[in-house]
């Protein structure tokens, strides 16, 4: 593997974990998948349909998001929001990702001197 696919395939790696923390930081109100999609974008998280619609459903599996259907419009949609379990996991998330900033800050800072 040259260092070009190595580094993409770590980012990749690290990305990960952040687009869930992102997703459900924006599932405070109801959301559908495309709309999610552009609430995402305008805040400049990239992250591809064809990842976010399975993370979406296993999230609901794990008990963080709840979903309703919505009939009311031409075309069906599935809203999403996070229930109180999600929102707790939320909170916590943050706590961590706090946590980890301020290690790898404090890393990055030491490779400075």
């Amino acid at each position: 593997m040259d260092n070009t696919s190595l580094l993409s395939s770590l980012v990749v790696e690290l990305r990960r974990g952040t687009q869930i923390i992102a997703v459900l930081s924006q599932l405070k109100e109801n959301q559908y998948g495309y709309s999610l999609l552009q609430k995402l974008e305008s805040i400049h998280v990239l992250i591809e349909a064809g990842t976010l619609y399975p993370l979406l459903r296993r999230l609901e599996s794990q008990g963080l998001l709840k979903s309703e259907w919505d009939t009311t419009e031409s075309r069906p949609r599935k809203y999403y929001s996070l229930s109180e379990t999600g929102y707790e996991i939320y909170e916590s998330l943050k706590n961590e990702w706090t946590q980890l900033t301020k290690e790898m800050e404090h890393i990055f800072k030491e490779d400075q001197k």
